[in-house]
């Protein structure tokens, strides 16, 4: 939950009074031209960018300066982002049991276990035993979300998690989302994948200039949007494509 968020780069106000609340097993799909604040936002719910006024709360603990309520609320939440930020010397298995086995103390044996389930998942158990060189840049995404379920999370967040990708690899990477979202999963994504949103999404929020300016069902935000703004906006996603 986001409640009147604020935040500033210097003079730069990129977050303004956002208010966001997300019901658990809700998935919502955040969209807005580039420099909207939408990457902001989202990394402000597990502090990696600070906040300077308003109140975020997650799982029931306030993000605050205290390290204790970090720890509890980045063991909640998972984050994948655009780039995949996978450990190169380590092979996949690796990478993926390394938070379990740091973080939440899980037996080695046990975090392989579960490794290979959210592999199986993701569609690439085969290549645990590569390391992130030797496989394209759509199989190294499924392993980033491989490696952030392996923490078993409430709560994932996606920052434009296809942006990085060649076309041909973003299907394989949606298609992963899709089957994430089908289990359930609390899920707040930023994308221009309109596809996606369309299919996966509960709630599409709309952010321009660091504000929420429209949110609702996605049938109602790309059929019948209210603002001029968001108008214009889905006219160029759809010239783009």
């Amino acid at each position: 939950m986001l409640d009147r968020v604020n935040k500033w780069y210097d003079k730069t106000h990129v977050l303004r009074d956002v208010s966001l609340t997300v019901a658990p097993g809700e998935r919502i799909v955040v969209c807005g031209p580039s420099g909207s604040g939408k990457s902001t936002m989202i990394r402000c719910i597990n502090r990696l960018e600070h906040h300077q006024t308003g109140r975020i709360v997650v799982e029931g603990t306030e993000l605050t300066g205290s390290t204790r309520a970090l720890d509890t609320i980045r063991r909640e939440v998972g984050m994948v982002f655009q780039a995949y930020n996978l450990f190169p010397h380590l092979t996949i298995l690796e990478n993926c049991t390394l938070a379990p086995t740091l973080v939440r103390k899980m037996p080695r044996r046990e975090a392989e276990q579960l490794a290979m389930e959210y592999l199986t998942r993701v569609k690439i158990p085969d290549q645990a035993g590569k390391y992130p060189g030797q496989l394209s840049g759509g199989q190294q995404q499924r392993v980033a979300i491989a490696r952030a379920l392996c923490m078993q999370p409430k709560i994932m967040l996606f920052d434009e998690p296809t942006s990085a990708l060649d076309p041909e690899m973003i299907k394989e990477v949606l298609d992963t989302m899709v089957s994430l979202a089908d289990t359930g999963m609390t899920m707040v994504c930023v994308t221009h994948e309109m596809g996606f949103a369309r299919r996966v999404a509960d709630r599409v929020v709309f952010m321009d200039r660091g504000e929420i300016i429209e949110s609702g069902a996605p049938e109602q935000m790309f059929g019948d949007p209210k603002t001029d703004r968001l108008r214009a906006f889905i006219a160029q996603i759809l010239h783009k494509h």
